[in-house]
């Protein structure tokens, strides 16, 4: 319980459309239901993730003397909040960083579902924030933490995750209401009263009787086709037992991708992989290039040509997904607008090996059909033709094997595994091919994205061809592919090998 001198202090870290005011709302409603005096103001952040907002709320038993009413803070201090709720995992970790979580004062509700950024979308690599390195903070510098997936939880209950937070925030005891308070909050705000109170008591039980989280990650399903138990077989008996889960998840998107004899070609390209790392680290080894080229191996081998994007905007998932972003009900459509700009190249790379080759090589031909290709394209998938123009485009992938773009990266991922073999081989090289693996993050996209990750990494593999026998060339083609994801016009990485020319 509070004293009169020391309010209980919260602070609410939502994104724009997550409720948070509508969070702060029902607290102070809460707080004079039991009649107490509150206060809530708001921050509002820069436009991020459609903006984020802090809404701060201090709260105190009414005092008996009106002269000594309290006078409440407006934003929250940093060692002094008593709660700390977020609507996402990383607004709860920005609030770490803010000081306002303390082991010894502060209890954490959060939401453990992303959001991601549009730093961490734009990156030029793999930009995601460590979701477990952010939890494994929460749990450090928490007094006490309740976590869950409150979001998958809303949408099971048809609610909103700002009910979710009010169930949790209400189980977590920090402040001394009952439970019906909290429900009276709700019915008397006479909006989605229904909704708002399944989601309450669904977050309030959960918040009770979940445990603790211990990691982020959840364990791969088994397979439940044939195809997916015979490579799954494959991949336990040929490799070690710690990459399992990584081959798993590769074979999978490769399926997917196109089907199991692909999947099955990644293996045999992996298995020669491993009969490498053990001839360079011994069967006891770590297999640290294994575990990098199984990842990276199988991103590439699903690079993004026409048809695998024209695949991913017409699957049923995908609709199903922005539906339930945008909370459509049952009877209302949703129009989605495709943007497509498919260059003469890429259609090239769509067209048989032969002909496509032939065009592509062809000044004539970019000078009569490039232009049509210059500008971008709505595609409103929402509408039949729209659709079935995708449809039709997706429907190539039988046969993909035989597109110009196939054999270009055939060749391109045979190159890449042969310098890596090599290098690995070769007396202190080992750690020079793991970075080299690491740098098919380089070579991702579609369209302009993807021709200048190729263009890095070109750029790369002529510097290691160049300095191969330098004792630290490992820490130099980490450095150039640092360089060449910090900016999209490669100034780093220019000025990176500029730098490399002069010293050698």
């Amino acid at each position: 319980m509070p004293s009169e001198s020391r309010p209980i202090s919260i602070a609410i870290a939502a994104l724009g459309g997550q409720g948070g005011g509508v969070l702060a709302d029902w607290l102070v409603a809460v707080a004079e239901l039991q009649g107490w005096i509150a206060q809530s103001t708001s921050v509002p952040g820069v436009a991020q993730r459609t903006g984020t907002t802090v809404y701060y709320v201090e709260m105190s038993p009414a005092p008996k003397d009106p002269a000594r009413r309290p006078v409440f803070a407006l934003m929250p201090v940093p060692g002094d909040v008593d709660l700390v709720v977020a609507a996402e995992l990383m607004e709860a970790g920005r609030a770490v960083v803010r000081g306002l979580v303390t082991p010894e004062r502060t209890t954490t509700v959060a939401s453990t579902h992303r959001i991601y950024g549009i730093t961490e979308k734009s990156a030029m690599g793999d930009g995601i924030v460590d979701a477990n390195a952010v939890f494994a903070a929460l749990e450090a510098r928490s007094k006490r933490l309740i976590s869950f997936d409150m979001q998958t939880l809303a949408d099971e209950q048809r609610s909103v995750i700002s009910s979710i937070l009010f169930g949790a925030i209400a189980a977590s005891g920090v402040l001394p209401f009952s439970r019906a308070l909290y429900e009276q909050a709700i019915t008397q705000s006479g909006v989605a009263v229904q909704s708002n109170l399944a989601g309450f008591a669904a977050g309030f039980e959960r918040a009770l009787t979940r445990s603790p989280n211990t990691s982020l990650v959840p364990p791969g399903a088994a397979p439940t086709t044939e195809l997916g138990r015979k490579l799954d077989a494959r991949i336990k008996a040929e490799f070690p037992a710690h990459l399992h889960g990584l081959m798993q998840e590769g074979v999978r998107r490769l399926v997917d991708y196109q089907d199991g004899d692909y999947a099955a070609a990644y293996l045999d390209r992996l298995h020669a992989i491993r009969d490498c790392d053990q001839r360079a680290q011994g069967v006891g080894g770590g297999y640290a290039l294994t575990a990098s080229v199984a990842r990276h191996l199988a991103l590439w081998m699903s690079y993004e040509d026409t048809i695998r994007v024209a695949d991913l905007k017409t699957r049923r998932t995908r609709f199903d997904r922005v539906r339930n972003e945008v909370h459509a009900q049952a009877e209302q459509i949703v129009y989605m607008t495709e943007f497509m700009h498919p260059r003469f190249d890429e259609i090239c790379e769509t067209l048989p090996a032969g002909l496509g080759a032939r065009l592509h090589a062809s000044s004539r031909a970019r000078r009569w059909f490039a232009p049509l290709f210059r500008k971008g394209r709505h595609v409103e998938t929402a509408h039949v033709r729209g659709f079935l123009t995708l449809y039709a485009v997706a429907g190539l992938r039988r046969w993909r094997r035989g597109t110009f773009r196939y054999r270009l990266e055939q060749e391109r991922i045979g190159a890449w595994l042969a310098r890596i073999e090599a290098l690995a081989t070769r007396p202190g090289g080992y750690d020079a091919a793991v970075e080299l693996a690491e740098c098919q993050r380089l070579v991702k996209g579609y369209s302009d994205t993807h021709e200048r990750g190729l263009k890095n990494y070109g750029a790369v593999v002529e510097a290691v061809q160049r300095l191969g026998d330098r004792a630290d060339l490992a820490a130099i083609v980490k450095r150039l592919r640092t360089a060449a994801l910090a900016d999209e016009e490669g100034r780093q990485l220019r000025a990176a090998l500029d730098e490399l020319k002069v010293a050698g």
